[in-house]
């Protein structure tokens, strides 16, 4: 099998890496070529100089010329402008037989983007990652007994064995889940916790940002920080393109879970400020 990988940060890297694992489980098929693209061409070239990939390709167009597999390892507005390529200029370039799937942590609007162009696409999303962005943060077991979701466009559920077989060599559990029903529980268990790591960052350095070094600024608080603050706000450091493509696909179902964490906060404060103190 011929597997392109289209971006090469995080993700893309450890699927590469977990296929090159020792004791990788591939089902008894032969080891797959690795072909890798990405914009910069750093990552990809880093892992061609340690075996990790066989191939590194000059252009997009060649990334996926004869590719059984094409992997679009991008962010979601990314993944929605390679699927626009890929259904559109570039669909005579896709071998015949081939399969598209990506990795995005949304999966309503790229999967149904992938159905208007008549893609042979299976939406995927590995359910694993780190806060940091880059080849340099992938790792072989990134994806070990992790779900990984499944999700077929137009009918193409057909084409879920090849992505399904991915998943399972990278050491995951693969598991089929509709669209939207995906999208509202990542809302829950995902989103939200970026959001609100994020908003608690912006809440705190805003509000003792003014106090110039008194009792209630940030450069007093800041040398005090420990695990709690650091557990709290570590999705904040996470890569803004990629947190802006969850929020631009997957606005409404993030937007419920705030309402549910503001309904939440509000009656704590309502407890915090009730006339005779909380109880």
């Amino acid at each position: 099998m011929r597997i392109s990988l289209v971006g090469f940060g995080q993700i893309g890297g450890s699927i590469a890496r977990a296929l090159r694992r020792p004791g990788a489980d591939l089902g008894g098929e032969e080891p797959p070529e690795i072909v890798a693209w990405s914009p910069t061409g750093r990552g990809p070239m880093l892992a061609l100089e340690t075996d990790i990939v066989d191939e590194v390709a000059a252009s997009l167009p060649a990334a996926i010329a004869d590719a059984d597999l094409v992997v679009l390892a991008a962010p979601p507005l990314a993944c929605l402008a390679l699927v626009d390529e890929l259904g559109g200029p570039l669909r005579d370039v896709l071998a015949p037989g081939a399969v598209v799937t990506d990795v995005a942590s949304t999966k309503a609007t790229i999967v149904a983007r992938a159905a208007e162009r008549g893609l042979p696409f299976v939406g995927g999303h590995p359910m694993a990652g780190r806060e940091l962005a880059g080849y340099g943060a992938a790792a072989d077991d990134l994806f070990v007994d992790r779900p990984w979701v499944l999700v077929g466009a137009a009918g193409r559920l057909d084409d879920a064995a090849r992505v399904e077989w991915l998943a399972r060599a990278c050491g995951a559990r693969p598991l089929v889940m509709d669209a939207r029903v995906h999208d509202e529980a990542v809302a829950a268990i995902s989103h939200l916790p970026l959001v609100s790591s994020v908003a608690l960052v912006e809440a705190v350095t805003g509000a003792l940002a003014g106090d110039g070094g008194g009792a209630g600024s940030w450069q007093t608080a800041a040398p005090l920080a420990a695990g709690g603050w650091a557990s709290a706000t570590r999705l904040a450091m996470g890569d803004p393109t990629m947190g802006a493509g969850i929020l631009a696909t997957n606005a409404a179902p993030v937007a419920r879970r705030i309402r549910d964490l503001q309904a939440a906060l509000d009656s704590w404060l309502a407890e915090l400020e009730a006339p005779d103190g909380p109880d």
